[in-house]
C-alpha cells in the first residue's frame, strides 16, 4: 500500500506542475484556449481558464504513468472493466484472429492495454518516433512496458502492423491525431483529417475494430476501462466516421480528460 501512496503522490505532483504551466505559462495556456474556443464558443472564459488547468493536471499525470507504466500496471485493482467489446476480442483470439484496438488520446489510453495484458491478450501499439531523443527514450520504453510489439508509424511499421494482424495479434491505435494523407472528416463538429488506415486492415482480414476508453475516476487514479462494442464493418469511411463520433462523446462529457495539445485541426 506505501509503494501505491508513493506512486500516487509523484503522479500527483508531475500533474499539479503540468497544470500550472497550462494554466499560466502563456504559450501553453493560449494553444488551449485557442482549441477550446473552437470546440465550445460559448464557455465562459473564466471556465475555460479552469479547464486548462484541469487539462494540464491530467496531462501531467498520463504523462508520469506512461513514463512508468511498469510500475502503474503493478496496480491492476485500480482498473474497473466493462462493455461488449471484450467479449469480442475474447471470441478473436480463441479463433486465434487477430484485432484492432483503436482509441484516442482521452484518460489513460494504456489502461486499457493494461487490462488486456493481464487477462492473457498482449496488445502492441503504433506510436509516432518523437524528435527530443530524451522524450523518446523514455516514452517508448514506457509504451514497450505496455505490451509488445510496439510499431512506429511509417512504411517499415506498417509492414510489421499487417505481420502482426495477419498471425493473430491484437494492435492498439490512436486515431486522433492529424495525419497529412488523412481524409477529412467531422471530428468534435469541426473537419479534421483522419487515417482510415485501422478501418481499412479491420475490412481486409476480417477481424473486429474496438473503440475503448481509460477514463479517469474518482481522484483520477482510479480508472474506467470500457470495450465498446465492434463497429460493425461496411466501408472504411463511414467506420472511421462512428470512431470520431465515439470518441467525440467521450470529450464532450468529460473535456479536461483529452489532450488538446494535438494541433488536430491545423492546416484547415
Amino acid at each position: 500500500m506505501s509503494r501505491r501512496r508513493g506512486f500516487d503522490a509523484r503522479v500527483r505532483a508531475f500533474g499539479n506542475f503540468l497544470g500550472f504551466v497550462a494554466r499560466w505559462v502563456p504559450v501553453a495556456r493560449h494553444r488551449l484556449d485557442r482549441e477550446l474556443t473552437r470546440v465550445v464558443p460559448d464557455m465562459p472564459r473564466p471556465e475555460r481558464m479552469r479547464l486548462c488547468r484541469n487539462i494540464g493536471r491530467n496531462m501531467g499525470r498520463t504523462l508520469y504513468e506512461i513514463y512508468n507504466c511498469a510500475e502503474f500496471q503493478r496496480q491492476p485493482n485500480r482498473i474497473t472493466t466493462s462493455g461488449p467489446g471484450l467479449g469480442a476480442l475474447e471470441a478473436a483470439r480463441s479463433r486465434a484472429k487477430g484485432a484492432i484496438i483503436v482509441s484516442g488520446h482521452f484518460g489513460q489510453w494504456e489502461a486499457i492495454r493494461a487490462v488486456l495484458k493481464a487477462r492473457g491478450m498482449e496488445t502492441g501499439a503504433v506510436y509516432r518516433p518523437q524528435s527530443n531523443r530524451h522524450y523518446q527514450r523514455r516514452l517508448l520504453a514506457g509504451i514497450q512496458a505496455g505490451g509488445l510489439p510496439i510499431m512506429p508509424t511509417g512504411k517499415i511499421g506498417t509492414k510489421a502492423l499487417v505481420s502482426h494482424l495477419r498471425s493473430g495479434g491484437f494492435i492498439a491505435i490512436l486515431l486522433d491525431e492529424k495525419v497529412v494523407d488523412g481524409v477529412r472528416m467531422s471530428f468534435l463538429g469541426h473537419d479534421a483529417l483522419t487515417s482510415l488506415a485501422a478501418a481499412r486492415l479491420a475490412l481486409k482480414y476480417d477481424i473486429p475494430m474496438v473503440p475503448a476508453y481509460g477514463t479517469r475516476t474518482g481522484d483520477g487514479s482510479s480508472f474506467a476501462v470500457e470495450f465498446e462494442a465492434p463497429i460493425p464493418p461496411s466501408d472504411a469511411l463511414a467506420m472511421t466516421q462512428a470512431f470520431n463520433d465515439s470518441l467525440s462523446a467521450r470529450i464532450l462529457d468529460k473535456p479536461d480528460q483529452w489532450y488538446w495539445m494535438l494541433r488536430r485541426w491545423q492546416g484547415l
